[in-house]
């Protein structure tokens, strides 16, 4: 499993990700940050594209058009209370998906051991490494228990929307129900796996393959910087149509 043992075969460094979630995260929710959405969403989409998630990046693309649409055109189009309403919704949620975007690839692309790499390199607090690396582990696992929960409810008539509506307490008990316990199950045995890898320990591991930036790491931070000075002259000219 080389891409367990070694992140920098995985393309980017971790401590890139973590910058540009960082950055990205700062600039699309500042008070002018709508200038900053649609390049975050390309660079979401293009990460995507780079990953061949196709699928997600045309999700992204999608829910931020479709977020478009319902913030500007619409208001627009049919003033009033509702659609002023559904406008502010719309222009908060897009900033939301816009990080989401980006988020998405790093968290993808980053294992537990890379990510706990990078943040002892940044010397992050114990806690903050310790918890990230378990949520690294920990929603995969849920994501495969709730799978696993949906197939059983379906053989079972319960999962749907037809089934929601014909049982629909049933089917929130039978899914909570194994899911609480499946959770649970997860949370011990990442815990011991933790204790195991010496996450809580107070040496300082040694990495088997040290962090380096390359060539990837180089060529995103370009795009970036393009990205963004693409955006502040495109506000410039846009404002009064894309700031209204």
């Amino acid at each position: 499993m080389p891409d367990a043992l070694n992140p920098g075969l995985r393309g980017l460094d971790p401590r890139t990700g973590l910058a540009l979630v960082v950055l990205v995260s700062a600039a699309v929710m500042s008070p002018t940050g709508l200038r900053f959405v649609p390049a975050a969403v390309a660079l979401g989409a293009g990460l995507a594209v780079a990953e061949r998630a196709w699928r997600r990046g045309g999700g992204l693309v999608l829910a931020a058009a479709g977020l478009w649409l319902g913030g500007w055109p619409l208001p627009a189009a049919w003033p009033g209370a509702v659609t002023a309403v559904v406008a502010l919704a719309c222009q908060f949620t897009i900033r939301l998906v816009a990080c989401v975007g980006v988020g998405w690839h790093v968290i993808g692309q980053s294992s537990p051991t890379a990510m706990s790499a990078a943040l002892r390199a940044w010397r992050a607090p114990r806690a903050i490494a310790v918890t990230l690396a378990v949520m690294l582990r920990f929603f995969p696992v849920v994501v495969g228990e709730a799978r696993a929960v949906a197939d059983a409810m379906r053989l079972r008539g319960l999962a749907g929307g037809r089934g929601l509506l014909r049982h629909p307490w049933l089917s929130l008990e039978r899914f909570a129900v194994p899911m609480t316990a499946a959770s649970l199950r997860a949370t011990e045995d990442l815990s011991a796996s933790a204790a195991l890898r010496g996450l809580g320990s107070r040496r300082r591991p040694t990495a088997m393959f040290p962090l380096r930036f390359g060539a990837a790491d180089l060529m995103l931070a370009l795009a970036v910087a393009a990205l963004a000075a693409a955006s502040l002259a495109a506000s410039a000219l846009l404002a009064p149509w894309w700031l209204a």
